[in-house]
């Protein structure tokens, strides 16, 4: 894996002001890799062939033909291809507007990756679903939207129903654990799950639940087991310790990246957390 300073992707620089959606074929060799990023839209990709790694939130995984992954605002990544590898994949970036409620409950609902890698009949499937958007988006007419809107939404529905397959026993211990929650609860776990890196405060996410915030607080507390505060701020850690083993970032950055305003509370939450300072993480796990 290599290191860098993650570049963040803006939608204002690759999304058209009339279009919520665009999508690339890319070809990617030692010559031309895909760097540590980051993106304030969503990415969706399929792998048609080669072979090298790709690597999420600090965790790598094998590319091959068939690899499929939907990538949320929370996320970073960067893909290599393998030593005299050529990785050929459809990149589709799009737009949370673009997205149907129930789409982004799906994904939102996801604690888990959107990655996994497709053989067979399956994958061809999916592969279909990609080129048919990438032929939609080749020529402005008719129907357009509703056309590539159709292909995204089965292929996130076959995401999901994947993910479901693969972790059935975790399924069935989420189930348990979302039917003894309040929903309001588990509605703000969601929210703070994909948007950690915001300035999210006690009375945002209270009002996000529907709750009041002093209750909010005291359901959040009794049920999750940690007050609100501390389940952020171990998710905003967690990236941060991700984000440091991944790249070359300054601290400064991972700090701001990860959703903290200033440094030395950055530093004494991760120090708490990890028994290292940030700098020191970065040495002892790089």
């Amino acid at each position: 894996m290599s290191n860098g300073s993650p570049e963040r992707l803006l939608g204002s620089n690759y999304l058209n002001l009339s279009s919520p959606y665009r999508m690339f074929k890319h070809f990617i060799s030692n010559d031309n890799k895909i760097p540590t990023h980051w993106h304030d839209f969503f990415e969706m990709a399929c792998i048609v062939s080669g072979a090298g790694t790709h690597v999420v939130n600090g965790q790598p995984f094998r590319i091959k033909p068939g690899m499929v992954f939907l990538l949320t605002t929370a996320d970073f990544h960067e893909l290599l291809a393998d030593e005299g590898e050529t990785v050929e994949l459809y990149n589709f970036i799009f737009d949370d507007s673009f997205i149907r409620p129930a789409i982004q409950e799906a994904i939102y609902g996801q604690s888990r990756l959107f990655l996994h890698t497709f053989e067979g009949e399956p994958a061809r499937r999916m592969e279909e679903e990609f080129a048919r958007i990438w032929e939609e988006s080749q020529h402005m007419r008719f129907g357009n939207d509703i056309v590539v809107q159709g292909c995204l939404e089965r292929i996130v529905i076959q995401l999901v129903r994947q993910l479901e397959s693969d972790r059935a026993d975790e399924r069935e211990q989420e189930r348990i654990r979302k039917d003894s929650m309040h929903p309001s609860i588990h509605k703000a776990l969601l929210f703070i799950q994909h948007r950690f890196r915001e300035p999210i405060t006690l009375a945002v996410a209270a009002d996000y639940a529907g709750l009041s915030p002093n209750y909010f607080s005291e359901c959040f507390r009794k049920q999750v087991g940690l007050s609100f505060q501390d389940y952020l701020n171990d998710k905003r850690l967690q990236f941060a310790s991700a984000l440091l083993r991944s790249s070359d970032l300054p601290v400064t950055e991972v700090c701001y990246a990860a959703g903290y305003n200033t440094i030395p509370h950055f530093d004494r939450l991760f120090k708490r957390k990890f028994g290292s300072s940030p700098r020191e993480y970065r040495k002892l796990r790089g």
